[in-house]
């Protein structure tokens, strides 16, 4: 079936919408439990933002990113346990703005990679264009994580979804709704005719071509 590529300007366009929706939400509402996740709002968009910002590294090695290669330790002792820390007291619009630039990144580094680049992650070696989906799929998904705990409406578009959902989750069903199909094949939500997958779902960041056959 004929797919949509995901390009750098689908992961501006999603974080460019997550930063518009979340920022509805009052500021105080930043510390409530995100969803299913087990944090507060504000922690999970911090999970975000150096999720998005490891994905814009590893495509911005000159050789791509393998494994157990040089990179940022995210495991740090202390109380600044990640790379990517937003001070609270700057408030949530400064959070949001981190979101936008990390996505940003990600588009220009998926943009200037060769296509031929390839980096490690530990669902399949990646190239630029699964990069992309993977901070489209990041962003849609922990959008909706902290949407929930908000208490704010998050319904992304269509086309971003099915985009996401065609490059990472090529095994999920392609003529259903795109965002609850992409809710499901992430382990957040029921498909009818579809049995609820568990919390060891994962996504094929191998090129669609690249992928062993059945």
């Amino acid at each position: 079936m004929d797919r949509t590529p995901v390009t750098g300007d689908h992961v501006r366009r999603a974080v460019t919408l997550a930063a518009e929706t979340l920022g509805a939400a009052p500021d105080e509402a930043w510390d409530r439990q995100a969803g299913p996740m087990d944090c507060d709002c504000w922690d999970a968009m911090d999970h975000l933002n150096n999720g998005l910002f490891s994905y814009a590294l590893r495509l911005a090695l000159p050789g791509g990113y393998a494994k157990g290669g040089p990179t940022i330790r995210w495991d740090r002792p202390g109380d600044l346990p990640l790379p990517i820390i937003t001070d609270r007291e700057a408030g949530p619009g400064r959070l949001l703005a981190v979101m936008v630039a990390m996505g940003n990144l990600i588009a220009a580094s998926a943009e200037t990679a060769p296509p031929w680049l390839r980096s490690w992650h530990i669902w399949g070696v990646g190239d630029p264009e699964g990069y992309a989906a993977m901070g489209v799929v990041e962003t849609l998904l922990h959008t909706f994580d902290i949407a929930e705990g908000l208490g704010v409406e998050w319904n992304p578009p269509t086309d971003l979804c099915e985009a996401g959902r065609a490059r990472l989750f090529p095994e999920a069903p392609a003529d259903t709704d795109p965002w609850e199909t992409l809710l499901w094949a992430s382990g957040r939500g029921d498909l009818p005719g579809f049995a609820r997958r568990s919390e060891d779902w994962g996504w094929h960041s191998a090129p669609l071509d690249e992928m062993p056959s059945s």
